[in-house]
């Protein structure tokens, strides 16, 4: 029987898929950024590419320096922009779910970080409000 840390990790793990998928396996890390608050949901993404930082429409700058016989274009176009984003948004409202179903608290911000060449996930989480808090 699945338990929430299993549920959570099989979530975070397909939101890395989405942005392995949408470098094509090619970035040398990725950072993820994601937030919730009261009926808000952000889900972003950017990469280190050849020793750059890129957003996500950057990719093709990232390997401009390269040797220009040897690089492929990336598709940056909005529409897969869109797709890639609303598929992480998704992602975190299932997350939001799945507190719910398991009476967990939901991270109002999640900072994930993988390293490609390693394999290797590693995630922040906050608990307070970030942006909403009237303080």
């Amino acid at each position: 029987m699945k338990v929430f840390e299993d549920y959570f990790s099989e979530i975070q793990t397909d939101m890395v898929a989405i942005c392995l998928e949408y470098v094509e396996n090619k970035a040398d890390e990725i950072f993820i950024y994601c937030s919730y608050e009261p009926e808000m949901y952000v889900f972003d993404f950017f990469y280190r590419i050849n020793g750059k930082i890129v957003h996500k429409h950057q990719l093709n700058d990232a390997i401009k320096e390269l040797d220009s016989q040897q690089y492929q274009i990336y598709d940056v176009s909005r529409e897969r922009q869109k797709a890639a984003l609303k598929i992480g948004n998704q992602n975190l409202k299932l997350i939001h779910k799945k507190c719910e179903d398991f009476n967990k608290e939901m991270p109002t911000e999640m900072k994930l970080y993988y390293n490609v060449k390693q394999n290797s996930l590693k995630g922040k989480y906050r608990y307070d409000l970030v942006y909403t808090n009237d303080d």
